[in-house]
């Protein structure tokens, strides 16, 4: 309620604001199915092997990405990426990098050119906004099993060797994130695979998930965790994870979104298919 200063006549905008709290819930709602349903990549089905995906934000809409774009070569490209910021404002500029990756990945030959032409697309905005994005992008090969990735400032995915107790970060390759610089170039690094390995992609909110002591998660509890129940499938690994972190933080409130991309081998070698691109033979 408030009092017009000209004629003296009591307001009451109680049910006005009621209104608009109850159409702005509705509306982010609306926004968190869209994200959950539409803006991470629904996984590609290929033989000799399998991937998957999962994303829980830390609040009802997040800024963290993931997205897979099967290849007319037969390739799947990978993209996993973390948005400056949290809530609402990530997400939208989570929107602007889904729709940078799709249209990068159609005319884009590799991984780093593929962050070449979306820091090229995106960098006036993020600088504009003050913000940036720290991408992973990768290229399966399920034919020769190679993985060519490129790195903007994300996290390394940790290599899961199969017939092996090990699990190490892979090797490193040089980028800054996605609005950093205006005419960065981004590099590839190709490594091999073999059957039953395992590639992790994450974004930090996994290894800086707190407790009530505030206490952090740390790579080495999830290292220990990937090799505790590597020879599962990518569901059951995925869900094992998330486990972990829930026992780990005992209930404490989420600080940041948590999303992986899971992509193992099998003995398998086949060309891909996909929900959204037919059988390359």
């Amino acid at each position: 309620m408030y009092k017009d200063g000209m004629t003296g006549i009591h307001h009451n905008n109680t049910g006005e604001s009621a209104d608009m709290d109850k159409t702005l819930k509705r509306e982010i709602n609306m926004a968190r199915n869209i994200q959950s349903q539409l803006l991470n990549g629904k996984p590609p089905v290929f033989e000799g092997g399998e991937v998957l995906g999962s994303s829980v934000p830390a609040r009802l809409i997040g800024g963290d990405y993931f997205d897979f774009y099967p290849l007319l070569n037969g390739k799947i490209r990978i993209v996993i990426g973390d948005v400056m910021g949290k809530g609402i404002p990530a997400a939208m500029l989570m929107i602007l990098t889904r729709g940078a990756f799709r249209s990068a990945a159609e005319t884009t030959s590799s991984p780093a050119d593929t962050l070449t032409s979306m820091n090229q697309a995106l960098y006036s905005d993020l600088r504009t906004l003050k913000s940036f994005v720290t991408l992973l992008c990768a290229d399966w090969d399920p034919s020769t099993f190679t993985l060519t990735y490129a790195n903007a400032g994300h996290n390394l995915p940790l290599y899961i060797k199969g017939k092996e107790s090990i699990v190490e970060e892979m090797p490193k390759v040089k980028g800054i994130m996605v609005g950093g610089l205006p005419d960065q170039v981004y590099t590839n690094y190709t490594i091999q695979l073999h059957e039953k390995d395992a590639i992790f992609f994450y974004t930090d909110g996994i290894v800086e998930a707190q407790n009530n002591e505030k206490e952090q998660y740390k790579l080495d509890r999830l290292i220990q965790t990937l090799i505790e129940n590597k020879q599962k499938c990518v569901g059951e690994i995925e869900q094992s994870v998330m486990e972990s972190i829930e026992k780990f933080t005992e209930g404490a409130p989420q600080r940041d979104d948590i999303t992986m991309v899971l992509l193992k081998i099998s003995d398998q070698q086949a060309e891909i298919t996909s929900l959204n691109s037919p059988l390359i033979k």
